[in-house]
């Protein structure tokens, strides 16, 4: 890369992208499908009845100042939710329990790499593709920032572990309840229908994300010069311990206690619907409990949270702020437009190419539409209906929406979770953007293959409406 030219801190790239969307609504023609509001609450298209604005309305640059506040609003629940984390693990680093936990596994995995990056990335995949996990990765963050230190390896190493796994995890999810469940329901396909092909292409995708991590981090290892990060500091400077404490009791009842932590959250996820607001109550006891088990005074376990939270503001200010580009394009009704619009070219197009175009277009729309739930209401409604009139079937359309909004979730700044990823690891997003495209476009040409032969195939055939017999 050249040294002439130099990425703009995120917050600037952020802001830049929210000026260029008030730009488009002044551009773009302004329209909206009519919706219907479904049991859940939620607001589902209705294909069919796209239809321009009568009157343009145009959003000024003091809409666009008035976005960031809402946008703040708007993003509470990880804002806060990174925060609180940010808070109980700075009390559990207190107690030395990391650091006992990171000279442990160091004894296991420091002279083998390679078992640690791949054991994260199956792992977390696994957890994403089957619950749809994305924003309880970040408890996990500093500590594998810490353990790769240790390592001599740096932070990209830790967050590509943790978003390779995350962002496969959700692209060939097998059951996740927040985008496979819904998708095949809007396309009115049987649940969980076509599993075979997803549990099929589980394991090679997770190996593709497995071998970009590692072939980085050999090159990294064989010359520490080889470090995308060489010109940021690390977040960790001066607070790992070079001796680690043996695990101790103390430090193993804070573990097993963060163990039934996540089972508790997980249970809660599956079964009561809990999100980040549940989650971050649940952090909130653990780190009680943490700070009674470690020995920690009232005051000193005060003093260590807020610490821990101040560490996180500029994370916290940039998940608020990349919220607002979505609300930018709602307000200034472009969003439908947007989706209508790059839908129209697929129904000139053979059902292979009009596959791997669905593909393509939900990939962009996770820019705009970072909800994997919500994006499934706005586009799916339009995708399945088009997919019937170029002979692509409804369960190949709904690979596609996955394939697009899983996958892309890797790199898209709109992303919250994302975002407070990178702001914990301390990696600037440009080289984020670096390192993982090349591995978002070796994904991409998989899913591509696995569409065009789905269709080829006949995959999802033996469920299309209308052949069901």
């Amino acid at each position: 890369m050249s040294h002439s030219f130099r990425v703009p801190h995120t917050l600037i790239l952020l802001l830049a992208m929210m000026l260029v969307a008030l730009i488009a609504t002044w551009i773009v023609p302004q329209g909206f499908f009519e919706t219907k509001t479904l049991e859940s609450g939620r607001q589902m298209v209705i294909a069919g009845t796209y239809q321009l604005v009568e009157e343009r309305q145009y959003l000024t640059p003091w809409d666009l100042l008035k976005a960031i506040p809402r946008a703040f609003a708007a993003a509470q629940d990880v804002i806060f939710f990174v925060l609180i984390v940010g808070g109980v693990l700075a009390i559990a680093r207190a107690t030395g329990t990391v650091d006992a936990l990171i000279g442990r596994l160091l004894e296991k995995h420091g002279k083998h790499p390679e078992r640690l990056i791949f054991m994260v990335v199956f792992c977390f995949a696994l957890a994403s593709s089957s619950i749809g996990t994305a924003g309880e990765y970040i408890p996990f963050v500093i500590i594998l920032v810490a353990l790769c230190k240790a390592m001599r390896l740096d932070a990209m190493t830790a967050v590509g572990m943790i978003v390779a796994g995350y962002g496969i995890g959700y692209g060939v999810s097998a059951f996740n309840p927040f985008t496979v469940l819904i998708a095949q329901q809007i396309a009115e396909i049987p649940v969980y229908s076509g599993i075979w092909l997803r549990l099929a292409i589980f394991l090679p995708f997770v190996l593709i994300g497995f071998h970009h991590v590692w072939q980085y981090t050999k090159r990294v290892q064989a010359d520490p010069n080889n470090s995308i990060m060489l010109d940021v500091p690390c977040p960790l400077a001066g607070k790992t311990a070079p001796d680690y404490p043996r695990l101790n009791r103390r430090h193993q009842l804070i573990l097993g206690s963060f163990i039934i932590t996540l089972i508790v959250a997980v249970t809660g996820i599956a079964t009561q619907g809990w999100y980040l607001y549940e989650l971050g109550a649940v952090f909130i006891a653990w780190g009680i409990l943490t700070a009674i088990i470690g020995g920690l005074s009232a005051d000193d376990s005060a003093k260590q949270f807020i610490s821990g939270v101040s560490d996180l503001v500029t994370t916290a200010l940039l998940i608020g702020v990349a919220r607002g580009i979505a609300l930018i394009l709602d307000d200034g009704q472009i969003l439908h437009s947007l989706v209508y619009g790059m839908s129209l070219p697929l129904s000139y197009v053979p059902a292979e190419i009009s596959a791997t175009g669905m593909l393509m277009m939900q990939t962009v729309l996770n820019f705009f539409i970072p909800s994997g739930s919500g994006q499934a209401y706005v586009t799916m409604p339009l995708m399945a209906p088009l997919g019937d009139l170029v002979g692509v079937s409804r369960q190949v359309s709904v690979l596609a929406y996955q394939f697009g909004d899983g996958l892309s979730n890797m790199i898209i700044p709109t992303n919250a979770v994302l975002m407070g990823i990178l702001g914990m690891a301390g990696v600037p997003y440009g080289h984020w953007f670096r390192f993982c495209l090349p591995l978002l476009l070796k994904l991409m040409a998989a899913a591509a293959l696995v569409l065009i032969l789905a269709v080829m195939f006949g995959y999802g055939l033996d469920v299309q409406p209308g052949l069901i017999h």
